[in-house]
Parts: C-alpha cells; structure tokens; sequence
C-alpha cells in the first residue's frame, strides 16, 4: 500500500463508529463542538475524563499534542476543550471534541488491518503503545481469520504472557473477547474492499476485557476497488486430487520422454539431460533429438520430433533456443505429448522482449494442453521411475520428500543432503520462471500425491497471495509444508500513516501467514531439510513432554537449556522410570531428566532405557544424544599398533554391535511406542562412518550432529502437530 492511494481518512469518531458496527468494543465517548457540551458530556459519562481533538484529516494525535488525559473537573475539561480548539490549524478541516471515559490499565495492545499487495487484508494483533514500532512485538493474519488462528496469533507474541496471564494484580485478558476482536477485523478487511488500514491503538486491557480507547480507517478511492475485484475474478479455478493427479502424471511418470536440444558436448545442457537420464537408469522409453541425427553417448539420436513414435512418450525436455520452442511444442503435442520441461533461457527473466516470447510460449502450451514447467528451469526428478531429467544432480536415494524451489541450485542443495543422510525423495522439481504452474501449483499436487509425506519448499516471491492461501491450507490440512523464504533482507515498510502500515513489512505479514496455515519456516536450507527429514522418518508426538537420555551429563545440560528455549516440557521422570533404571545402574546415576547414567550401563542398559522411556505414557518425544562413543574407542583400537591383539579385536566388535544395537531400538521403540526417537552425535559430520551414526542411518533414520538442532527439528514436530490438533 502507498501513501497516495487512499483517498480518505476517517476522523476518530467516525472510525469508530463503523467499526462498532462489526463488533468492536469502545470506551464510552461522546463527539461535541464546543467547550460547554464537553463539559456536559464529561458529567454525563463521569470523571476523569480525556478529551481529544477530532477530524478526517488528523491522525495521530500523540504527535501533535491533541490529546488531554485524566481531566477530573468541570473546569479542566473547558480548558482543555478550548485549549484543543486553539490548536486546530486550516489543513485539518472541520473539527470537533471526542470526550470519553478514561480507562485505566497497565497493559496496551494494538489490532489493526492492512491490505498488503499479495496478500490482501491482513490482521495485526501485538504489543502496543506509542512505541509498539520499536518493539515490533506483532503477528499477521490473512483474512478471513478463523478462532483457532487468531489463538495462535496471540501464542506467537514474545510477550504473550502479558495476554496469558495474570499481568501486576490484574487478571489474565479475556482471550475469547480478543479472538472476536481479531476474527471481527478479518470480516472488516473483506467486506469492505474500500477500505485500506485500520488503526486501533491502544486496546486499553480494563480489568480482563480488551477496550479500544483510538481508531483510525483509512480509505481507499473506487478506481482500487475495480482494480481489486478484477484481480480477484483471475484466481485460478479449484481443481481435484484426481485432475491434479492427472495433469502431473506425464511430467512425473512419463511412459517416455523426449530429449530436445541433445548435443554432443559434455559441456552443453542437451547432452547432461541425456547423460543423467541413462546414468541413473530413467525405466521409460528414450527418444533424444538432434538436428543431425549424430550419435551420442554411443547410441542414434532421432532429426526431428516427428520421428518419435505417436504415443510413446509423455514428456518433452526442452534443452532447444527459445525461437524454436513454439513450433517445437506444437510438433510435441501432435505426438501425444502433454508434459514440458522448459530449461531455455531468454524469456521473462531477460527483459521486454523475452516477456512477450514467455507469454507467447505459456499461451501455446495452454491451447495444446500441456503441462509445462519453466522455462529457465534445471530440471525435474522422480525417484519411482529412476528419472533424473536433471541438469545439476545429484540423484537422491528414493523416499517421501517433495521438493520444489523457485532455484534451481537449492533443489540440487536439498538433494545433497538427501544423498548424504540417507532420507529419500519422491519428487523434486526446479520452477525455473514459473510461467504456467507456480509453487503454488506444485504444492497443490504434492497435497494429492500418495507417495509424498513431506513437502520442501524455497520460496522467493508470491505472485498471488490467495492462490499461495488456498494451495498451503490445502496442503498443510494433510501433510507438513517445511519452506527456507529467500529475498528477506530486502523487505521494507510500506509507506502508510498508521502504526499497523508502518509495522506491515513484507517479511512480518509472510511470517505471520507461515504461523496461521501451519508453514514451517527454516533459517537455512540445512534446518529446513533436517526438519523435512524428520517428518519423512520419525511418528508426529502427541504432545510436547519431552525426555533427554544421555551417556554424559553435559550434553544433557545443554539439551534442556535448548528444550527451555523453544517451549519443549522437559518433565520430571516419572517415579516408575527412576525405579527400573535403579535396578539396572549404580546409584550415581541422575535420577532425573535428562537421564544420566553416569558410566554405569551395562551390555543392555541403553537400549533397555530406550525401550522403557518410550513406552511411558508421560513421554510424548525422546532424545538420545552420544550415540557413536563406543564406536569411537572402537576405532581407535582397529586403527592402532595393537589390534588385534591384546583383546582389541573382540572389544571392538563388541562396541560396533552395541551401536548398532542402539540405533536399532531407537527405531523400533519409536516405531512401537508412536512416538519420536532422536539420535544426535556431531561424529554423523566427524566420522560418519562409525558404527553409531552409521547404524542411525542403515535405520534409515536422521542422525542429528548436537543436541540443539535435535531440540529444534523436535520443535518443528510438535509445531506442526499442533496445528493439525
């Protein structure tokens, strides 16, 4: 939003009015023109009293010095009155006096509404006061908002216990009144598509129930709600899982596929598409096309699409200059082709002239209804059918991770840790300039996909906020969405003369979308697929009691520090537990959680406490941090001067197995007991190949490398279970 497209500011009173029309409470107040009918207000409503200055044209009133508080006398509310009046100047217009009661309280909230330029309507709940922009203690919401979300709106808040609880003898704030005031602006937003930002600051917190003591609407001119309706009649129709499965089934499974462009260079996109395709062993038909019909890779290639065999292949790699892809399609599509990968450049991300061949190529691919994914693109994998149409591998191990990302390089990032863990992909495809299917798109079919349980995403850019709504709810109702956002460093304020504009940065409004439809947003690309990870591998808890098991008391120490900081319930451990582990261990061992065993396990300690720990029904998540020790002095032994003598050989053995015992019953336990079991060691990066995090892995499970970012993937679990309760 920008300054010069709202038209109209609506004086206080007036602002009020029609928002008390949907539901929002006010202080008593009434609106009067001179110095006598303040005072006779202020008797009427009783002492103290504040008295403001009132028109269209001002807006804040703090700044101006056009508000007098606390007035307990006939005689001080006419001096402040005519002393207000001497204050107005020609550029406010017509004005009058607000005269209401003064609400005292310790607690200041601010709600409001914006329309961002993606997003539309958007609801504001924080911390507020005259320096809520400082603070900055606020959270979105795109309307409509329900209850549930507007609940999850106040838990977000860094400072939700002023909400939550009880506040320097005042009584917790009535979170149901303040949920209707929330979910009351979100029907304001919507129904009244003049309307630009609404300003409610401060909500005074009078005893429980949230007062609204100042309002502000600005408005916008009808030439915006045209532009408004129009872009709204432009939302792409709704489609059904099973229309969606068919339109991505030839991108995804094709019974054969068309390489175009192929060349005869190592070095050129047409021969690495070609190369992967065979390297990693695609199981459909291949049908390379070269202008000269020269050999690669040891075998014929075709001159000409038309030379492919009618119905035999359903998708076409386009490694072809941009001139020659419309004729190209055209030739694809009298084949039976209904699938495109475009990776040619020079379209949208080349300036006028490649906008105007991108639309062109987007218009060609709808009438010949084919699905097209680019152009700009690097590719496009499907473990299912071995394809790697991929121009940057790696080729992931198969699994239930769908990845889709606005860079081509950071699907070939998420596919490096999938190869180097051992947590597989089903699909991952790069959208290059997203000129006919977008993320959203992409999301909306992994939501339909059978073989996906995870969804990776990088975003950069949202082009149609409702579409990015309708496909991340879609999604997220079945299966958790995990998304690294690119481009935040870049966002800024938008210019707007309220404090709930000024808060609206690009990044706090997607921030608070990602928290209402349940979105897990990572730091880095790293986070973001060991948290994928965890969702394709480890049960969803059923609450947040968490355990701590660990070999060496100060990883422990730090696991729970960790657990304090992202709300994990580190509980005590129960009496029961404490009593088995007694009988197993000396009695140095902790006694508490985190579990410390102080040295004193014995051949089937640690997996017998696994399998205990889990099974309780106190525990809803375990963590087992050190796995890897045994194995590490295993090491040690077989890469020595003595081994294998001494007793070294059968030692060493015997902690290999152990570890691999270990990993072994943190699977089956998680996998019996429904819960999740974390493994975290840092030698899953300084010795992957001990017998500790390598036996995680041949679980096919993810080795955490500390405490921490166990703790942090854990509290991504229990976020998204959550949501889905």
């Amino acid at each position: 939003m920008t300054a010069e497209t709202v038209s109209a500011t609506l004086s206080e009173h007036a602002s009020k009015k029609l928002l008390a029309g949907y539901g929002i409470p006010f202080a008593r107040e009434e609106n009067v023109s001179d110095a006598t009918a303040a005072v006779a207000a202020a008797s009427e409503i009783g002492f103290p009293v504040v008295v403001k200055l009132c028109g269209d044209a001002i807006a804040h009133k703090t700044e101006r010095d056009l508000v007098r508080l606390g007035l307990g006398a006939a005689a001080a509310v006419a001096a402040a009155a005519n002393e207000l009046l001497a204050k107005a100047v020609p550029e406010d217009g017509p004005v009058t006096l607000l005269v209401a009661e003064m609400v005292q309280a310790k607690r200041e909230l601010i709600l409001g509404l914006v329309r961002d330029p993606q997003f539309g309507p958007c609801v504001l709940l924080g911390i507020g006061g005259i320096l809520a922009e400082i603070h900055s203690d606020v959270s979105f919401a795109m309307a409509p908002v329900s209850r549930a979300e507007a609940a999850r709106m106040i838990e977000s808040l860094n400072a939700s216990d002023l909400i939550t609880k009880p506040f320097r003898g005042e009584p917790a704030v009535d979170q149901e009144a303040l949920i209707d005031m929330v979910v009351s602006l979100g029907r304001v937003g919507l129904e009244r598509s003049d309307i630009a930002s609404i300003d409610l600051n401060p909500v005074l917190i009078s005893g429980s129930a949230p007062v609204a003591v100042d309002a502000l609407v600005e408005q916008y001119d009808e030439q915006h709600d045209a532009a408004a309706s129009e872009a709204a009649s432009t939302m792409p129709a709704e489609m059904t899982d099973e229309e969606l499965l068919e339109r991505f089934r030839p991108l995804f499974y094709p019974r054969g596929i068309v390489v175009a462009g192929v060349s005869s260079h190592p070095g050129k996109f047409g021969f690495a598409t070609l190369h992967n395709l065979r390297r990693f062993g695609y199981k459909g038909k291949l049908f390379p096309v070269k202008p000269d019909a020269a050999d690669v890779l040891g075998a014929p290639t075709m001159s000409n699409v038309s030379e492919v065999p009618d119905g035999e292949a359903d998708l076409v790699f386009v490694c072809t200059p941009n001139k020659a892809n419309i004729e190209l399609l055209r030739g694809c599509a009298a084949k039976g082709i209904r699938a495109a990968f475009v990776t040619s450049a020079g379209y949208g991300e080349a300036g006028p002239e490649g906008i105007e061949l991108q639309k062109e190529l987007v218009a060609t691919a709808n009438e010949l209804g084919i699905t097209m994914v680019g152009p700009n693109g690097q590719g496009v994998i499907s473990t299912a059918v071995s394809m790697c149409a991929q121009i940057v591998p790696p080729y992931p191990p198969a699994g239930r991770i769908a990845i889709a990302s606005q860079s081509g390089n950071l699907v070939s990032s998420f596919l490096n840790y999938s190869c180097g863990t051992g947590v597989g992909v089903s699909k991952a495809v790069s959208l290059g300039n997203s000129a006919q299917n977008s993320l959203c798109d992409l999301l909306e079919y992994f939501a339909a996909d059978p073989e996906v349980d995870v969804v990776l995403a990088y975003l950069e850019g949202v082009s149609d906020g409702e579409h990015f709504r309708r496909a991340v709810q879609r999604l997220t109702a079945r299966k958790p969405l995990v998304l690294v956002k690119g481009g935040v460093a870049e966002t800024g304020k938008r210019a707007a003369a309220s404090h709930t504009g000024a808060l609206a940065s690009d990044s706090k409004v997607f921030e608070g979308i990602c928290q209402q439809f349940g979105v897990l947003r990572a730091n880095t690309v790293e986070e973001a697929f060991e948290w994928a990870a965890m969702f394709a591998t480890q049960p969803l808890p059923k609450g947040r009691r968490t355990v701590v098991f660990s070999t060496v008391g100060g990883w422990g120490v730090l696991a729970a520090d960790a657990c304090a900081q992202v709300g994990l319930d580190l509980i005590p451990l129960p009496k029961e537990l404490i009593a088995e582990i007694d009988k197993r261990v000396p009695a140095r061992w902790s006694k508490n959680n985190p579990i410390d065993l102080a040295g004193g396990e014995g051949r089937d300690t640690i997996a017998e406490v696994i399998a205990m720990v889990a099974a309780h029904p106190d525990v809803d998540a375990l963590i087992h941090l050190g796995i890897g020790i045994q194995g590490m002095q295993a090491g040690a032994y077989e890469t020595g001067p003595f081994y294998p003598d001494h007793g070294l050989e059968r030692i060493a053995t015997f902690h290999n197995k152990q570890e691999a015992r270990y990993a072994e019953a943190a699977r089956v336990a998680s996998e019996k007991c429904g819960i999740p079991v974390l493994s975290a060691t840092e030698l899953i990066h300084a010795n992957p190949n001990n017998p500790g995090p390598a036996g995680v892995m041949a679980q096919g499970r993810y080795c955490h490398p500390s405490a921490h970012r166990a703790v942090r993937a854990l509290a991504a679990l229990v976020s998204y279970a959550e949501f889905r309760n």
